[in-house]
């Protein structure tokens, strides 16, 4: 997920900020602290979390049921902050019976009862939600979860959109639709880069004008590597030859593998293609004006002729990247993109199977694909 996620609470005592998005959760954790915190120099106990082995981890564990059961100084209210846990992670101090017994004593100290002048706040990156421990946590604390766009899973784009626009408002600006999707794939899913991509264009724009337009993303957002990864799929699908040789060229500099382009950037673009080009004719489905328009038109399909398109983890159809394909479908026809797929097929054993070099393969499939 892109966003904060919040979840139910019964203990207002407890907060823990948890994610993948580093600098999120330290973010987040640190103004929670802060309006959490009573002031004053003894108001605030903080335990570094960022344990080297399964001993250190244990004990500050042991640190942190100590702080939480120890009144504060002079009365008034008190904050216990386990800072930059490192130990809930899948990795072998996070496994050792030494911690995971730690956090039980944890977990029945909290359920028993803090004092109610103490606040107890924990922050942690790649935490295991797998672990018993991630799973009681509902049940004891606030928590919020900020991770980071996992660009690996089908429908990343969709999250990224929604941070994008989310991030946007923030400052009073919007997309037009186009241009969105393009800044989500230009920034690839990275929360950081995309808040100072959307500060940068909030500062070119002025007051004057609120709308972000594809001119402005192309102009101002450099393209990251997941971005160019994106064009050279688009690329394809406009059966821009020019434009495709370059951004493989750009690919290959940067170090990227001519089979890991292959993979992913050219087989998912002719396969959406050709699924999407089929559906089309078949249930004869005008062209999308936008991509995000066509999960609508597939999902007012009977289920048995959307059975076999490609799909979410969750496994929801991936209605964004078939959008994409369906804009741009009608440029190919159906029997050039069933050669254009077993030409992938025949590349990818190329690469492998013979000297040729994988980068001339990798060419050449392009402008077989793409070249009318």
């Amino acid at each position: 997920m892109a966003a904060a996620k919040t979840k139910p609470v019964q203990n207002a005592a407890f907060h823990a900020v948890l994610g993948s998005d580093e600098s999120e959760v330290k973010r987040a954790a640190r103004e929670l602290a802060d309006q959490l915190s009573p002031g004053g120099d003894f108001g605030v106990d903080i335990i570094d979390g960022s344990a080297d082995n399964a001993d250190q981890a244990a004990t500050r564990i042991h640190q942190t049921i100590e702080a939480l059961l120890t009144f504060p100084f002079f009365g008034g209210e008190k904050l216990v902050w386990l800072k930059n846990t490192t130990f809930l992670a899948d990795n072998p101090t996070g496994r050792a019976a030494a911690v995971v017994e730690a956090l039980e004593k944890l977990v029945e100290t909290i359920s028993a009862g803090i004092p109610a002048s103490t606040r107890f706040l924990l922050s942690a990156i790649d935490v295991d939600k797998r672990r018993s421990f991630y799973k009681t946590l509902p049940k004891l604390a606030k928590v919020t979860v900020f991770d980071k766009v996992d660009t690996g899973k089908a429908g990343w784009e969709e999250d990224a959109a929604q941070m994008a626009r989310r991030s946007a408002e923030d400052r009073n600006l919007r997309f037009d639709a186009e241009a969105l999707e393009l800044f989500a794939l230009f920034t690839g899913g990275d929360r950081r880069v995309l808040q100072n991509e959307i500060e940068k264009l909030d500062l070119y724009l002025g007051l004057a004008r609120r709308e972000i337009s594809v001119e402005d993303v192309r102009l101002l957002v450099p393209l990251s590597r997941v971005g160019i990864i994106f064009e050279l799929g688009n690329a394809i699908a406009e059966r821009n030859l020019r434009r495709s040789l370059s951004l493989l060229e750009q690919l290959l500099f940067q170090g990227e593998t001519a089979v890991g382009i292959l993979l992913v950037a050219i087989i998912p673009t002719v396969r959406n293609l050709l699924v999407v080009k089929d559906l089309m004719t078949r249930h004869k489905l005008s062209r999308p004006a936008q991509p995000f328009f066509f999960g609508k038109t597939l999902d007012r399909l009977p289920p048995d002729a959307t059975a076999h398109l490609p799909r979410k983890k969750d496994g929801t159809v991936n209605a964004f990247a078939l959008g994409l394909a369906a804009a741009h479908a009608h440029r190919y026809r159906g029997e050039e993109l069933r050669a254009a797929f077993a030409a992938c097929l025949a590349a990818n054993v190329q690469m492998v199977t013979s000297s040729l070099e994988a980068k001339t393969v990798l060419s050449q499939l392009v402008v077989r694909i793409v070249a009318a």
